[in-house]
């Protein structure tokens, strides 16, 4: 009904957009207690709202802490509505991304004409709480894609940071934008790693103070979190959402067609420029490769008839950064450095002291010829492939959770290579029938432990016992590790530690060697 609560709050809500606002007693149900949960309790009750944390469990940290910054807390099942958050009557309810479209909550508050936002939505609203030296609020460069995006983030931020920029890596990385915007040090940009959960949310906005980088990039697209999303299609447009209203440089991978169709879809502000990247040499408004060497043909006035060189792949391997996809990531990570100004010379220096994080093909031993590589942060088909692509007939350590996916193309298209298959979790079977199908000739063993101790253990006994001098064995699960680890990273450390208890790291190479990553 006009000018009914449903308008008023709604009015209220458009008026929102700075911290400077008056959110005082503005009803505000949180979604989820864990570290995005909590910033935006905390940024919330800052500026004076009133607000109710609902979430299923609550670490003692958090629990301890609700109360303290002034908010309220209801812990319990959420399987349904609980009757504490129906009678708090929210204005608006912000979701943790683990809230999927279908929770019950999510819908309660929509077809109630309840506002839902993400986390991302009330930062950008508030970003003008610390602002630079020309009083504007940091810029935001936002990262997707199904697989890069850490590794993307990193780099870039590294890359402005050595071109004298104030910048923060943040979002799906692990530090709140929140925590970030009330940083009073204050930063010039943030670099946003961004899930498709988070997109998702993003895409629930409307309005002329929307969500608006500077720059953005989707990496690339293969099915994931499709539980999440409900569909591939539903997946692939949260992902394309990546690039709407961007206002300088939408960044693409021109080896992905999906990412291209998703910048030409776009609704992006007059003026924005696509840029492509990829292993190819660049046209004109692209970054590429000629000739061994990492060039800009996007960012100079001459790109017509000219190319600014960035780096080398000769460079790339001494430090361990030439897998072709993290060349590729190298090129996004450039593409949006130079949107914002940074020269070639600064990114040439970022790169001589950027390491990968742990779990991303990281050689965690070399010995007796074979090198034991660690990128359990592939944790779905598409990763997984650019591990397998960089590590040619490997030793193929695979299995835990499919979330959904199905892994059968990846062998068919990758599995006839390995070696050999040593399968983990507890979702074997659809790994097994797919190498019988597609990749009958290659060995396949089985781990069946379901003790977490036991099963890296019982991989190296049976990888030692297949791998000769000169192989890798290579863990790359293309799937999510909570069947057997408590994380990715848990399921790599176990894996390391499995490998040096078993053979050490051997007198033929260190432990930590990174150069004997692939080169193209």
């Amino acid at each position: 009904m006009a000018g009914g609560p449903v308008s008023a709050a709604a009015d209220r809500l458009d008026a929102l957009t700075s911290w400077h606002a008056d959110w005082t007693g503005l009803r505000v149900a949180v979604l989820g207690l864990s570290v995005t949960g909590f910033s935006v309790a905390d940024t919330l009750t800052e500026l004076g709202a009133d607000v109710l944390v609902v979430s299923e469990t609550a670490s003692e940290e958090y629990a301890r802490l609700v109360p303290v910054i002034g908010a309220r807390q209801w812990t319990g099942p959420l399987d349904a509505v609980p009757a504490a958050l129906v009678d708090f009557g929210p204005e608006v309810v912000i979701a943790s991304p683990g809230f999927a479209p279908h929770h019950p909550v999510i819908r309660w508050a929509r077809e109630g004409d309840v506002a839902v936002w993400g986390d991302l939505e009330l930062a950008w609203r508030v970003r003008d709480k610390v602002t630079g030296a020309d009083g504007r609020p940091a810029e935001w460069v936002l990262i997707t894609g199904t697989n890069g995006k850490t590794t993307t983030t990193q780099l870039t931020a590294s890359m402005l940071v050595a071109g004298g920029l104030r910048a923060a890596p943040v979002g799906n990385i692990g530090v709140p934008v929140l925590d970030a915007v009330r940083d009073p040090a204050g930063f010039d940009v943030f670099v946003v790693e961004i899930s498709s959960h988070q997109l998702w949310y993003l895409g629930l906005q409307s309005g002329p103070d929307r969500v608006s980088p500077h720059a953005s990039v989707c990496l690339n697209l293969a099915d994931d979190h499709l539980e999440w999303h409900g569909s591939a299609r539903a997946y692939r447009d949260a992902k394309a959402l990546v690039y709407d209203n961007t206002r300088v440089a939408c960044v693409y991978n021109k080896a992905d067609v999906a990412t291209r169709e998703m910048v030409e879809d776009a609704e992006v502000v007059d003026g924005c420029r696509a840029i492509g990247f990829d292993l190819g040499v660049p046209g004109p408004s692209d970054v590429g490769l000629v000739d061994g060497i990492l060039v800009d043909r996007a960012f100079l006035a001459e790109r017509h008839t000219s190319a600014l060189e960035l780096t080398t792949v000769t460079e790339l391997a001494e430090r361990g950064l030439a897998a072709p996809h993290v060349v590729a990531n190298i090129l996004a990570a450039a593409a949006l450095a130079r949107s914002l100004g940074v020269e070639p010379a600064a990114i040439r220096t970022a790169l001589q002291t950027f390491r990968l994080d742990p779990h991303r093909i990281e050689v965690v031993a070399v010995a007796a010829g074979v090198t034991w590589v660690d990128d359990s942060k592939a944790t779905n088909p598409h990763a997984a492939a650019s591990s397998l692509a960089a590590y040619p007939g490997a030793v193929w350590v695979v299995g835990g959770l499919l979330k959904g996916v199905d892994i059968a193309e990846l062998v068919s298209s990758r599995g006839p290579a390995a070696k050999a298959a040593i399968v983990i979790g507890v979702e074997r079977d659809e790994i097994t029938a797919a190498f019988a199908r597609h990749a009958p000739t290659v060995p396949v063993f089985e781990v069946d432990h379901t003790e977490t101790e036991d099963v890296m253990a019982q991989v190296v006994d049976l990888a030692v016992g297949i791998a000769r001098d000169g192989d890798v064995v290579l863990l790359a699960p293309a799937a999510a590790s909570f069947d057997q680890f408590a994380s990715y990273a848990d399921r790599g450390r176990r894996f390391a530690a499995a490998v040096h208890e078993r053979i050490g790291g051997g007198a033929d190479g260190d432990t930590d060697d990174r150069s004997r990553s692939p080169q193209h």
